[in-house]
C-alpha cells in the first residue's frame, strides 16, 4: 500500500518514535523511507560580519546533516532502505512540497518537535502538514 514514506525528523523524542513506527511500517510494506530535517530560516543581526554569518549557517547545515545520518544509521541497520534530505525554509511548507513533488504516499511526523513554546503561539508543524498534505499523515505521538 504505501512503497514511498516520508518522515519529518528534528531530532526530539516525537521525531524519533515516528522514525521507529516508519521503520516498522516500511518493513512490513517492503516500502522505502526518506528522512526529511528542515533548518527554519534564522534572523541574523544587521552589520555581522560575512564569515561570522558563513560560519552559523555551514554549522547549522552540519548539525542538521549530522542528525539525518545518526537517523539513517537506525533505519538501514533494520533493513529498510533509507534516503536523506536537508532543507531550509518553513517545515511544514516544505514537507508537503518534497511529498508532493516527490509523490510520496504517506507523511509520518511527531506530534511535537523541538520548540513547544513557538508551536502553542503559531500552531504545529505536524498540525499544518496534516492540514495541507496531498496523502495521508500519521501524526506518532
Amino acid at each position: 500500500m504505501f512503497q514511498k514514506i516520508l518522515v519529518a525528523v528534528d531530532g526530539s523524542e516525537m521525531s524519533k518514535k515516528a522514525i521507529d513506527a516508519a521503520i516498522h511500517l516500511a518493513k512490513e510494506q517492503k516500502a522505502e523511507i526518506t528522512l526529511v530535517h528542515v533548518e527554519r530560516n534564522i534572523n541574523i543581526p544587521m552589520g555581522m560580519e560575512t564569515a561570522s554569518v558563513d560560519f552559523i549557517y555551514e554549522t547549522i547545515k552540519k548539525e542538521g546533516e549530522n542528525l539525518l545520518i545518526e537517523m539513517q544509521k537506525n533505519a538501514v541497520a533494520e533493513g529498510v532502505h533509507t534516503k536523506t534530505e536537508y532543507l531550509q525554509g518553513d517545515p511544514a511548507s516544505q514537507i508537503i512540497h518534497l511529498a508532493e513533488k516527490d509523490n510520496y504516499q504517506l507523511i509520518i511526523i511527531g506530534s511535537r518537535g523541538l520548540n513547544n513554546i513557538k508551536e502553542m503561539m503559531l500552531g504545529s508543524v505536524s498540525h499544518k502538514v496534516s492540514q495541507m498534505s496531498h496523502c495521508p499523515v500519521l501524526i506518532v505521538k
